[in-house]
């Protein structure tokens, strides 16, 4: 995981006096979102007018570090039940794959859990997530085809706490947040799974592609209206993904990344670590 893309400020402005628009429009092409932005630019222009460009990434760091929580606190299971942890989003994130790693991190951490194939709208992905949990060795739950996936993670709690497992892990399908249909279908899973625990889900977590930008935000802004979430899967982090987005959704949506994806691997995956994560990003 490298980002390195505060790197370029010190390129540009070493030695040279801050033209404040071209900082201004570098930093919103981090993708860190317009509000952190300016914080950052009306904090460096009260310092002084000659600031270098060490100080910029400085500034930038004590920003973003102070929206951050210190911590990440690992998932725990419940006494007596399945802790449920919705995986949503739109399509093309890396929500089945993540969904899977989930499943495998939990698993190197001694725990047990299941895995419902919640995306009855995609055949692939059933078989994608069959075939993740025979390697992993953990149990599925599978439905047909356009079979009613609310209904699938329903049966699959029921599964999970028969067999006393620890975490339920449902991949649900991708889905577009402008359509106001499919994410009423989504609300359905959440009432249907309140049915056996009130709390339930009691994880939702939205995975967001770093690669797309300011468009993740606004996916964020949705499906929080829609379905309520407790965190970010920030995945593409190996690639052309600036991780800029996730500093974006926290500080506008107070959405914290739980978990960062780094590759194609199972092992690709981890607990977010917000002093990695900036030290990277700058």
């Amino acid at each position: 995981m490298a980002f390195g893309f505060f790197r370029n400020i010190i390129d540009r402005f070493a030695g040279k006096a801050v033209d404040w628009d071209e900082l201004e429009e570098m930093l919103i092409r981090s993708d860190i979102g317009v509000p952190m932005t300016l914080q950052i630019v009306s904090d460096l222009q009260k310092r002084s007018d000659q600031v270098t460009a060490r100080e910029i990434v400085e500034v930038t760091r004590q920003h973003i570090e102070s929206i951050f929580p210190a911590s990440n606190l690992r998932l725990r299971p419940l006494p007596n039940r399945p802790k449920v942890v919705l995986i949503v989003g739109v399509n093309g994130t890396g929500k089945t794959t993540s969904a899977a790693k989930l499943a495998y991190l939990l698993k190197k951490e001694r725990h047990t859990s299941m895995l419902a194939a919640a995306d009855t709208f995609r055949a692939a992905a059933i078989e994608q997530l069959k075939i993740w949990a025979e390697r992993i060795g953990v149990e599925i739950v599978t439905g047909e085809y356009n079979a009613d996936p609310a209904a699938l993670c329903y049966d699959a709690y029921s599964a999970a706490y028969r067999r006393n497992l620890e975490f339920l892990i449902c991949d649900t399908a991708g889905r577009l947040h402008t359509k106001s249909n499919l994410m009423q279908e989504l609300g359905k899973v959440v009432r249907t799974l309140k049915k056996h625990d009130e709390d339930a889900p009691h994880e939702c977590l939205l995975v967001v592609d770093a690669t797309t930008g300011s468009n993740a935000l606004v996916q964020a802004k949705e499906f929080k209206q829609a379905v309520g979430l407790t965190g970010l899967i920030v995945t593409k982090l190996d690639g052309s993904g600036k991780g800029g987005i996730a500093v974006a959704i926290q500080n506008e949506l107070g959405l914290a990344p739980r978990f960062i994806g780094t590759g194609e691997r199972l092992e690709d995956f981890a607990y977010f670590d917000r002093d990695e994560f900036v030290e990277k990003l700058l």
